[in-house]
C-alpha cells in the first residue's frame, strides 16, 4: 500500500469556507475505514483511507462519507470507539430500515416511545454535525435476525467512484440506489405472490381464525380481515363498496368464515371435461333414441314391402290364369285383386316381447302416457322396507325395457289416468283414502287429496282439464278442481244402492253426433249412471238400462260413441260377456222435459266361465282402419287375451299369457300400432302386423 500524507486538524475550531475557496479546487473527501485491528492510530493512518462497513447502498451513500462544505474534517478515533460508533449505526439502521415489500402498507412504527420522544430520530453523539435519519410512519417492524446480504464492496466502491467521478466527486444517490432498486422491486414482487391469498387487502396483514382479524368476506367474495372490513364499510356509509371489485356493500353482508387454510383449487379443466361428458352423454342417449326409432320405421317398410311382393305375386298369378288377358274384362280382375286385398288386410297381433314388472307380484292397472311413450303398471314397492307403499314402474316402449319405480300411495292403487295435455301428470286412485296427482317428468307427487273413503276408480274431464273424479267405496262419485287444493267442489250422489264405483270414463262432447252431450259414465256392481253435464258444476243423472247385478267394467270409445259393457258369469249366463252398446239421446214427447240419454246393445262376445278378479278390458279402433273397431277381454279359464271384431263379432285370435289378464291397453309409437296386457307379474307386448 502506498503511504500517503493526512492533514489531521485536531481542536482547530470548525470554520466555514471562503467563496473563493468554494469556487477552486475542492480536495475530495478522505475516508478513513475501519481495518478492525487493535493497532496504534498512526499505523491505521499511514495504512491508507478507510472504509466504512459495507451496508445496502439504498442507505450507505448516507451514513459512508463524513463531508464538510468546503473542507475535510478528520476524525481520529480508536479502534474500539469507531467500532462502537459503526456498530450504534448499523443497529439505528435496522431499526428504520424498510421491509422487503414497501407496498404492503404497513404503518406499525418501530418505536413508537422513541418516535414521540424525538420525531427527527437519534443523532450521532459522535457526530452532532450529520443529520439523522427521521423515523417515517410507513416503515415496517424491525427485522429479525437474519444479516442482510450487502452487494459486494468492490462493485460498490467502484459504482460509487464512477458516480462520483462524472459529477464533479459529488456521490448522486439515484444512480447509486438504482440497482437495488431493481431488485428490491423484484423481491418485492417475488414476495407478493407467495402472499397473494393469505393477507387481508386491506392492511396486507395476514387474516387469523380467530379474534378480531378473523377470516371474512362479502356477498362479492372477497376476503378480508374482519375488523378492517368492518371500519372500512363503516367509514364509507350508505355508498360503501367493496374495495377490490367496487361492488355495492353494506354491514349485514359481511359473512365470517371458518377455514383453518384457505386454498383455492383451479378445478375449470375438470368442470370443462364434465360439460364435455354430460354432452357426449346425451349426444349417444339421443341417437340410441334415433336408432331405435329408425329400427322400428325399419320394420314397418319391411313388412309394407313384404305386403307388396306378395301382392304382385298374387297379381301375376291371377293373369296368368287361363281365359283372363288384360284387353278381357279388366273391371273384373280389379275386383278380384281387391276382394284379395280385402282378405289379407285384416292382419293380427304378433308376440313381441315379455316385460317382468314385479317379482313378488301384485300389479293390478295399466296406463299409457304419451309425452313419454312409456306404460305405467301399477305393483308394490320392492323394496318395502325402505320404501313401503305402492307406486308405478315405467316401462320404455321404444326398448321395451322397464326404466324405474315411481313410489305414490301407501295401499294399493285401483285407477291410473291421463289428460289431453302434454305435460306428464298422472292421476292416481287407492285405497288409502286419497287421489294424487304426480308429475312423471320429476317423478314425484304434486297435489293430494283426501277423499275420506277407498277410492275404487278416477278420471279426468276431458272437456275441462281443470276437473277430475273419484269413484268411492260406497257409491258417490267426488268432483275435484285441481285449482283448489282444500277440498272437492261437488259430490253426485248414488241414485241406487251404495255399490263401490268400480269404473270411471268420460265421454267427450261431439257436435256432429247422435250423443252431442258430455258425461261421466259411472259403473257399479249394481249397474250404470251417465251423468251429463250440463255447465261447469252442474250434472244431471241418466240411469243406463243395464244388467242387475254383475257389472264389473265400462269402457268407452270417444270417437264412435260405444260403451263396452263386462258382465261376470253368473246363474241366467255362466259365461263371462262383453257387450257393447251404442249411446243415443232421444227427445220427449214433452219439450219442456229435457231429452232422455240411454244406450242400447249392439253386439255381444262371449268368454270363459270364470271371473275371481274384477278386471278391465278395452275397446279401440283397429290399427287396420276403415273404421272398425276391435274388442279385447281377459280370459280367466285359458289365461289368455282375446280379440274380436266389434263389427262382426267374430274372434280374431287369442293371445296367451302365464296368468289372468287384469288389465289391457292399446298404444302406437312410431306408426307402428301395439297392445299390452298385465298380469300379475309379467307385461307381455303384442305388435299389430
Amino acid at each position: 500500500m502506498e503511504p500517503m500524507e493526512v492533514d489531521l486538524q485536531l481542536g482547530v475550531p470548525r470554520r466555514e469556507p471562503e467563496p473563493d475557496a468554494m469556487a477552486g479546487n475542492v480536495e475530495p473527501p478522505v475516508i478513513i475505514p475501519d481495518s478492525g485491528s487493535e493497532t496504534e492510530v498512526e499505523d491505521e493512518v499511514d495504512a491508507g483511507p478507510l472504509d466504512p462497513p459495507r451496508l445496502p447502498t439504498t442507505w450507505a451513500f448516507s451514513r459512508n462519507r463524513i463531508r464538510v462544505e468546503g473542507h475535510i474534517l478528520h476524525r481520529v478515533t480508536t479502534a474500539a470507539v469507531r467500532r462502537q460508533r459503526r456498530a450504534s449505526r448499523f443497529l439505528d439502521f435496522l431499526l428504520r430500515v424498510p421491509a422487503a415489500n414497501p407496498d404492503s402498507g404497513n404503518t406499525t412504527e418501530s418505536s413508537e416511545t422513541e418516535d414521540e420522544a424525538d420525531p427527527t430520530g437519534p443523532v450521532d453523539p459522535h457526530n452532532p454535525d450529520e443529520p439523522a435519519v427521521p423515523s417515517s410512519p410507513g416503515m415496517n417492524p424491525p427485522v429479525a435476525a437474519t444479516p442482510l446480504q450487502g452487494p459486494n464492496p468492490s462493485d460498490s466502491n467502484a459504482t460509487t467512484e464512477a458516480v462520483r467521478t462524472e459529477t464533479g466527486n459529488q456521490v448522486n444517490p439515484e444512480s447509486v440506489t438504482a440497482p437495488v432498486a431493481t431488485s428490491g422491486a423484484a423481491l418485492r414482487s417475488s414476495q407478493g405472490d407467495e402472499g397473494e391469498g393469505e393477507t387481508c387487502s386491506i392492511c396486507f396483514e395476514p387474516w387469523t381464525t380467530s379474534g378480531e382479524h378473523r377470516l371474512a368476506t362479502l356477498r362479492c367474495g372477497h376476503l378480508f380481515g374482519s375488523t378492517c372490513i368492518s371500519r372500512w364499510v363503516r367509514g364509507q356509509g350508505q355508498g360503501a363498496k367493496c374495495p377490490q371489485c367496487n361492488k355495492k356493500a353494506k354491514r349485514s353482508d359481511i359473512v365470517l368464515l371458518y377455514a383453518r387454510k384457505l386454498r383455492a383449487l383451479d378445478n375449470t379443466e375438470q368442470e370443462n371435461m364434465k360439460r364435455s361428458l354430460e354432452q357426449e352423454q346425451s349426444m349417444r342417449r339421443n341417437a340410441e333414441l334415433k336408432s331405435a326409432q329408425c329400427r322400428l320405421q325399419l320394420q314397418v317398410m319391411t313388412d309394407e314391402c313384404g305386403k307388396l311382393r306378395k301382392q304382385i305375386q298374387e297379381l301375376k298369378t291371377l293373369m296368368a290364369q287361363p281365359g283372363c288377358r288384360p284387353s278381357e274384362n279388366p273391371g273384373a280382375s280389379l275386383s278380384g285383386l281387391s276382394q284379395r286385398q280385402d282378405s289379407t288386410q285384416g292382419g293380427h297381433y304378433v308376440f313381441s316381447k315379455a316385460v317382468l314388472v314385479s317379482q313378488a307380484g301384485g300389479c293390478r292397472v295399466l296406463s299409457y302416457c304419451e309425452p313419454l311413450s312409456c306404460l305405467l303398471a301399477s305393483h308394490p314397492s320392492p323394496h318395502t322396507t325402505l320404501v313401503p307403499g305402492y307406486g308405478v314402474k315405467k316401462v320404455s316402449t321404444v326398448n321395451l325395457k322397464t326404466c324405474q319405480y315411481v313410489p305414490i300411495h301407501v295401499k294399493q292403487i285401483r285407477g291410473l289416468a291421463f289428460n289431453r295435455q302434454a305435460d306428464g301428470l298422472l292421476l292416481s286412485a287407492a285405497l288409502d283414502n286419497t287421489i294424487k296427482l304426480t308429475s312423471l317428468m320429476a317423478n314425484t307427487v304434486v297435489q293430494t287429496y283426501n277423499t275420506g273413503k277407498p277410492v275404487w276408480s278416477c278420471c279426468w274431464c276431458l272437456d275441462n282439464n281443470n276437473y277430475v273424479y273419484a269413484g268411492l267405496s260406497n257409491g258417490s262419485v267426488l268432483v275435484y278442481d285441481t285449482r283448489d287444493t282444500s277440498t272437492h267442489v261437488q259430490e253426485l250422489q248414488p241414485l241406487r244402492s251404495r255399490c263401490p264405483v268400480a269404473s270411471l270414463s268420460y265421454v267427450p262432447r261431439a257436435s256432429s253426433s247422435s250423443f252431442p252431450c258430455g258425461g261421466l259414465i259411472a259403473g257399479s256392481l249394481e249397474g250404470g249412471c251417465f251423468w251429463e253435464q250440463v255447465d261447469g258444476t252442474t250434472y244431471r243423472p241418466h240411469i243406463l238400462p243395464l244388467e242387475t247385478g254383475g257389472c264389473t267394467d265400462i269402457q268407452v270409445e270417444p270417437e264412435s260413441r260405444h260403451c263396452l259393457v263386462t258382465y261376470r258369469p253368473g246363474r241366467s249366463n255362466p259365461s263371462l260377456r262383453c257387450v257393447l252398446m251404442e249411446l243415443n239421446r232421444t227427445l220427449q214427447q214433452d219439450a219442456a222435459q229435457e231429452p232422455l240419454c240411454s244406450c242400447y246393445p249392439v253386439q255381444t262376445f262371449s268368454a270363459g266361465s270364470s271371473c275371481k278378479v274384477l278386471t278391465k278390458n278395452a275397446v279401440f279402433r283397429s290399427p287396420a282402419g276403415e273404421g272398425s273397431t276391435l274388442v279385447c277381454a281377459g280370459d280367466e279359464s285359458t289365461n289368455s287375451t282375446m280379440v274380436w271384431d266389434a263389427g262382426s263379432g267374430s274372434l280374431i285370435q287369442k293371445l296367451p299369457a302365464d296368468l289372468p289378464v287384469l288389465d289391457i291397453c292399446p298404444f302406437e309409437v312410431n306408426r307402428g300400432s301395439y297392445l299390452a296386457s298385465l298380469t300379475e307379474k309379467m307385461l307381455k307386448i303384442y305388435k299389430w302386423e
